[in-house]
């Protein structure tokens, strides 16, 4: 797998992880949201740079869709 990809799923992982922190702090509900905001911004953050990641990969050739 090339470093690129790796690059990706970890990136994705990531996302999944704020999406958890954000849904763990929504339930505890402790302050005044400041957290769940905080979460979000950073899942925003990383979906964006993951479909820029995605948009270069396939501009440079590092990815490329199924040919069926």
């Amino acid at each position: 797998m090339s470093f690129y990809k790796i690059i990706v799923l970890i990136n994705l992982v990531l996302v999944l992880i704020s999406l958890g922190a954000g849904a763990v702090f929504l339930g505890k509900g402790d302050d005044d949201g400041k957290r769940v905001v905080i979460a979000l911004t950073v899942r925003i953050s990383l979906s964006v740079s993951l479909v820029v990641l995605l948009i270069a990969g396939y501009y440079f050739g590092l990815i490329s869709p199924n040919q069926y």
